[in-house]
C-alpha cells in the first residue's frame, strides 16, 4: 500500500511519502501555509506539491481526540477535519495513527473507506447560505415530508432555516409590489416541530451562537437515513456540555419522524431543563429574493396539551388545507409524567421538563412527531394523530427506516470501486431521490417531485420539466413510483386542456410551472435582482414541457410494457398533447413546410426576437424534433394496441380522424434551419445574431453563468446574442441515441453531413454559460458521444458535486437540484456503464472512466431484473428470467440466474 504520512503543525504540513508501507519514506515535504489564503486554498497548494505521486491512503499522526472524528487538527487557532478535506481533495481515505495502532493499517483503511462511502459529513459551524446549503443536503424525509437538516436549537435567522415541507401542500398569496399585483403559489413551510434546546439552572434557554458553540459535527448515514449531530458547548458561565441529537424519518408510517436528544454535562452537576416547541408562527423565508412578497401561509386554529403530548392544528390561508402536528416527549431519565409541563403561546406550544443531573452522565430525551394533512388520504384530525403518536417511538422509527433503506439499496445502489468521492456522491443522490418521492409510490398522495425536492423553497416548490431527468431513474428501479408521478400529470389533464383552450389551441397544454391544480404558475414579469426593475417573463412559453411529459409516458411504457397504463392513461395523454401541437403548427405555402411559433426552448435566455413585440421564437429545433418524434411514436404505439382501446383514448382526447391524418403530414414537414456544416440552428434566425466575447465578460464579471442578468444590467438583452444558459438545440441527443435523432431529422426531410455532431457540439459549447447544472449533464453526454472522454468526465464530476460544493453560489441553500442528482445516476449507468434501455433489448457498450475499476448496478427492464458488473475488460450480467441482451454488436441469450461474462473492447 502506497502511503503519505501527515503531521499538521500551526504553520506547515509535514508530509512523508512511503511508496511501500512499513518502509522508510523516499520523499519528504514541508509545506508552509500561506496566511493570505484560505484553508481550502492552502490544501490545493498541497495537491499541487504532491502531483505525480501515487498513494492509496494517508495516515494522520497528530489528530486531536474527539468523539465524532479522529482526523481533526488545529491550524492557526482554528480546527479542521483534515481527513474530510483531504478525501475531497485527493480522493483517498485518511486514517489516524490511533486507528492504525488499534486495527492495523489494512483494516483501518478499509473501515475508513467503507465509512466515507456511506456518510455525508460536515464539521464546524458555518454561516449564511453555506450553512443553509448543508441543511438542504442533510434533509431527512420520506416523500411525504422533508425536514431540513438544521440544528434542533435553531429558529429561522440569517444562518439557520429549519424548514418542514409536505408534498402537495401549496398555498397562494397576492402581493402588491411596485404597483404590480403578484400572485404566488408556494410549497408551504409548515410549523416547526423539530425544535429542542436546553437550559441550565432555569436560566435563559440555549440559543445557537458562535461563542458558546465550540464544535459541531453533522453526519448523515445514507445506509439508514439517520442524521446525527454532535455539539460541544461551553457557556459563558463555564458550563460544558456535549449534545448529541439524532433525527430519522419513518419510511413506512410516513407521517412520523423521531428525534433523540442526549445531553451530557461534562463539568457540572445541577438542574437541567429541556425545552421543545411546535412553532406555528413560521413563514416561507428560505429564499431571500421572495421576501418582498407575502410569505405568510399559516393560520393556527387550535392547540391541545396533555401531559407529555402537545398538538397544534391549523389551516393554510387560501388553499384551506388542514394540518395537525402532534409531538410526544419522553425520557427514561424522568420517571414521572407529571414532570412534563406544556405552555401555550399565541401561535405555538412549548414543552418543558426539568431534572437534576450529574457530571459525566448522559440524559436521553425522545421526541416523536406526527404530521397529518388533509391533502392526502389520511385524517388530519386530532384522534388520528394521537393514535399515530401512541404507536410511535424512536427505536421503531429507526428500525423501519433501516428496513426500508436496506431494501432500497439492494435494488438501486450503484457501486463503484476505485473512486470514493463518486461513490459517496452517487449514494447521496440516490438517497435524496427517495427522500423527495418515496411516499408517493403508495398512491395516497396527489403530488409529484418538485425541482428542489422537499428540501427548500426555490422555484416555490413547483413541478418543472426536471421530471424528464428524474423519472427515468425511478422507471428503471421503482416503476410504480414513476407511474404515480405520471398519474399526477394525468389528473391534471383537464386543466391542461383548459390552459390550451384559454390560449386558443386544441388538446392539452401543460404549464411550465405546475403546483396544486395544474394551472400555469409562471410569472408574467419578474424582478431583476441586479437592476431592481420588473422585466417581462415569458418562461411559460417553454411549451416543450408537454413534450417532456410525453417522453416520460413513452419511456415508462417502453421499459415496463404496462399495457393497462398505456390503454387507460398514457395514450390519452399522448394524443391530448399531440392535438395541442397540431393546432399550434402553421403551414407555410412558400416552402411547403410547417412552422411552430411563439415558443421558448430549454435555453431560457431567449424569450423572443430582438426588437420584436411578439413573444416567443419560431421553429425551436428541440421543440420541432420532439414534436416529430411524438407524432411518429403515437403511430408506432397505435399499432401495438387493440383498435378499440386506441379509439377509446382518442375519443377521451377528442382526437378525430383529421388530427390522426395530420400526424404523419406534419411530422415529416416541420421546419429546421441547418447550415451547410450541419449545425442545427437553435431556432429560426439564430445564425443572424451576433456572438459575445465571453473572455471579456469573464474578465469583467468572473462568473457569467447568468449572462442574461448581466446583459440586462448593461441595458442589453440576451435575445440579441448567440448565448445559451444550457443545452437546447442538441437536447434530443440526450433523450435518444444518435441514430434515433438522425432518423427523426431525415424523416423531416433533411440530410446531415459527416462530422455534423462534432461541429454542433463545438459550436454550442462555445456559446453556453452553463447557468443550469443540467447543462453540464447534457454536455457530458454529448462530449462522450463525440469521444471527448476528458471533457465528459469534467462536466459529469462538476454536476455530481454541484450541490455538495454549491457551485452556483448559494442555490443549494434553497433546496437540492433533484433533476441533476437523478441525471447523474442515469448518466452513470447509461453512458459510463453503457447500458442503454432505449431499444427493445438492453444494449451494453461500456465507457468506464479510466480510474473506475468496477461498476455494479441493477436495472428492472420489461419485468426482468438485471445485475451488471462491469470493468475495463468484461461485462458480467445476471438476469432472474431468460432474456435477450445485446453486448457490443452481439446478441446473447441469458438463462435465469446464470451469470454471463463477455469480454469487450474498452
Amino acid at each position: 500500500m502506497k502511503l503519505i504520512r501527515l503531521r499538521i503543525e500551526n504553520d506547515a504540513m509535514d508530509i512523508a511519502y512511503h511508496p511501500v508501507s512499513g518502509q522508510a519514506a523516499t520523499a519528504h515535504y514541508l509545506i508552509a501555509y500561506n496566511s493570505d489564503q484560505t484553508i481550502g486554498e492552502n490544501l490545493e497548494n498541497i495537491k499541487v506539491r504532491l502531483a505525480g505521486l501515487q498513494f492509496d491512503a494517508a495516515i494522520l499522526e497528530n489528530g486531536l481526540s474527539y468523539p465524532f472524528s479522529d482526523t481533526i487538527v488545529g491550524v492557526n487557532y482554528d480546527r479542521i477535519d483534515v481527513g474530510l478535506a483531504l478525501t475531497n481533495l485527493l480522493n483517498i481515505p485518511v486514517v489516524s495513527q490511533a486507528a492504525v495502532d488499534q486495527l492495523g493499517l489494512v483494516a483501518a483503511v478499509k473501515a475508513k473507506s467503507a465509512y466515507l462511502k456511506w456518510h455525508l459529513d460536515y464539521y464546524g459551524q458555518y454561516h449564511g447560505v453555506r450553512n443553509n446549503g448543508q441543511e438542504a443536503m442533510l434533509t431527512i424525509g420520506n416523500g411525504y415530508f422533508g425536514l431540513r437538516g438544521a440544528f434542533l436549537e435553531s429558529h429561522a435567522d440569517k444562518d439557520n432555516y429549519p424548514g418542514t415541507y409536505v408534498a402537495g401542500v401549496y398555498d397562494q398569496t397576492t402581493t402588491t409590489v411596485h404597483d404590480h399585483q403578484v400572485k404566488n403559489e408556494d410549497l408551504v413551510n409548515l410549523p416547526n416541530a423539530q425544535f429542542m434546546t436546553f437550559g441550565i439552572d432555569h436560566q435563559t434557554p440555549f440559543t445557537l451562537n458562535e461563542h458558546d458553540l465550540q464544535d459541531a459535527y453533522r453526519s448523515l448515514d445514507l445506509k439508514t437515513g439517520l442524521l446525527t449531530t454532535t455539539k460541544l458547548i461551553q457557556l459563558a458561565s463555564g458550563h460544558q456540555l456535549r449534545i448529541r441529537s439524532q433525527k430519522v424519518a419513518n419510511m413506512r408510517d410516513w407521517h412520523r419522524y423521531s428525534i433523540r436528544y442526549q445531553v451530557t454535562p461534562l463539568n457540572f452537576a445541577g438542574s437541567l431543563q429541556i425545552y421543545t416547541e411546535i412553532d406555528g408562527s413560521v413563514v416561507n423565508s428560505n429564499v431571500s429574493r421572495y421576501n418582498v412578497f407575502d410569505q405568510h401561509h399559516l393560520k393556527t386554529m387550535g392547540i391541545e396539551t396533555a401531559a407529555n403530548t402537545v398538538y397544534l392544528s391549523g389551516q393554510t390561508k387560501s388553499s384551506h388545507i388542514n394540518y395537525t402536528i402532534g409531538a410526544k416527549l419522553t425520557s427514561p431519565d424522568v420517571p414521572a409524567i407529571e414532570n412534563f409541563n406544556s405552555t401555550q403561546q399565541p401561535q405555538g406550544v412549548q414543552q418543558t421538563v426539568s431534572l437534576a443531573v450529574e457530571a459525566g452522565k448522559t440524559y436521553t430525551f425522545d421526541k416523536n412527531v406526527v404530521i397529518a394533512t388533509s391533502n392526502d388520504h389520511s385524517d388530519p384530525q386530532l384522534t388520528h394523530v394521537q393514535a399515530e403518536l401512541d404507536q410511535s417511538s424512536f427505536d421503531n422509527t429507526v428500525t423501519t427506516s433501516k428496513d426500508y433503506w436496506e431494501a432500497t439499496w439492494r435494488a438501486t445502489d450503484i457501486k463503484i470501486r476505485g473512486d470514493i468521492t463518486s461513490q459517496r456522491l452517487l449514494r447521496v443522490n440516490i438517497y435524496h431521490s427517495f427522500v423527495s418521492a418515496a411516499a408517493i409510490e403508495s398512491g395516497q398522495l396527489d403530488a409529484s417531485v418538485g425541482a428542489r425536492g422537499l428540501h427548500g423553497e426555490a422555484y416555490r416548490g413547483h413541478v418543472f420539466w426536471d421530471e424528464m431527468f428524474i423519472l427515468p431513474f425511478y422507471t428503471l428501479h421503482r416503476p410504480e413510483l414513476a407511474k404515480q408521478l405520471l398519474a399526477y400529470r394525468y389528473r391534471r389533464l383537464p386543466m391542461a386542456r383548459k390552459n390550451a383552450e384559454a390560449e386558443g389551441y386544441a388538446g392539452a397544454m401543460y404549464p411550465w410551472q405546475s403546483a396544486s391544480k395544474g394551472d400555469e404558475q409562471s410569472q408574467f414579469t419578474h424582478l431583476n435582482p441586479i437592476t431592481k426593475t420588473w422585466d417581462p417573463d415569458n418562461s411559460r412559453l417553454q411549451r416543450h414541457v408537454s413534450l417532456d411529459i410525453a417522453y416520460n409516458v413513452w419511456f415508462y411504457y417502453h421499459v415496463t410494457q404496462d399495457r393497462d397504463f398505456l390503454t387507460h392513461y398514457g395514450m390519452e395523454m399522448l394524443l391530448s398533447i399531440a392535438a395541442f401541437w397540431i393546432s399550434k403548427a402553421d403551414y407555410d405555402q412558400a416552402n411547403g413546410r410547417y412552422n411552430i411559433s411563439g415558443v421558448m426552448g430549454p435555453d431560457e435566455f431567449h424569450e423572443n426576437y430582438p426588437n420584436s413585440t411578439t413573444a416567443g421564437l419560431k421553429n425551436n429545433a428541440y421543440t420541432n424534433i420532439m414534436v416529430a418524434w411524438l407524432f411518429d411514436t403515437i403511430t408506432t404505439l397505435r399499432a401495438q394496441m387493440p383498435q378499440a382501446a386506441f379509439q377509446a383514448a382518442a375519443q377521451a382526447a377528442q382526437f378525430d380522424s383529421t388530427a390522426e391524418q395530420a400526424l404523419t403530414t406534419i411530422s415529416h414537414q416541420l421546419t429546421l434551419e441547418i447550415n451547410r456544416r450541419g449545425i442545427i440552428a437553435q431556432f429560426e434566425g439564430y445564425f443572424n445574431l451576433p456572438t459575445l466575447d465571453f473572455q471579456a465578460y469573464r474578465q469583467k464579471y468572473g462568473d457569467i453563468a447568468r449572462m442574461d442578468r448581466i446583459l440586462k444590467a448593461e441595458s442589453k438583452t440576451p435575445d440579441a446574442y448567440q448565448v445559451a444558459k444550457q443545452a437546447d438545440a442538441l437536447m434530443a441527443f440526450y433523450n435518444f441515441d444518435v441514430t434515433t435523432v438522425q432518423k427523426i431529422i431525415e424523416k423531416m426531410g433533411y440530410q446531415l453531413p459527416k462530422e455534423y455532431l462534432t461541429h454542433n457540439i463545438q459550436y454550442y459549447l462555445a456559446r453556453t454559460t452553463h447557468g443550469s447544472t443540467l447543462s453540464r449533464i447534457v454536455y457530458a453526454v454529448l462530449n462522450q458521444l463525440d469521444d471527448n472522454d476528458d471533457d465528459a468526465w469534467k462536466l459529469f464530476s462538476e454536476a455530481l458535486a454541484s450541490d455538495y460544493y454549491d457551485i452556483q453560489g448559494g442555490t443549494t441553500a434553497e433546496g437540492i437540484h433533484l433533476g441533476v442528482m437523478c441525471a447523474t445516476l442515469n448518466l452513470t449507468t447509461r453512458n459510463f456503464g453503457g447500458v442503454n434501455p432505449l431499444g427493445a433489448h438492453l444494449q451494453v457498450n461500456p465507457r468506464l472512466p479510466e480510474h473506475w475499476q468496477t461498476l455494479k448496478f441493477k436495472h428492472l427492464f420489461r419485468g426482468v431484473h438485471y445485475v451488471f458488473v462491469i470493468d475495463h475488460q468484461r461485462v458480467t450480467v445476471t438476469a432472474d428470467q431468460p432474456s435477450t441482451i445485446m453486448i457490443g454488436k452481439q446478441h446473447y441469450q441469458l438463462q435465469a440466474k446464470k451469470p454471463l461474462s463477455v469480454t469487450y473492447t474498452d
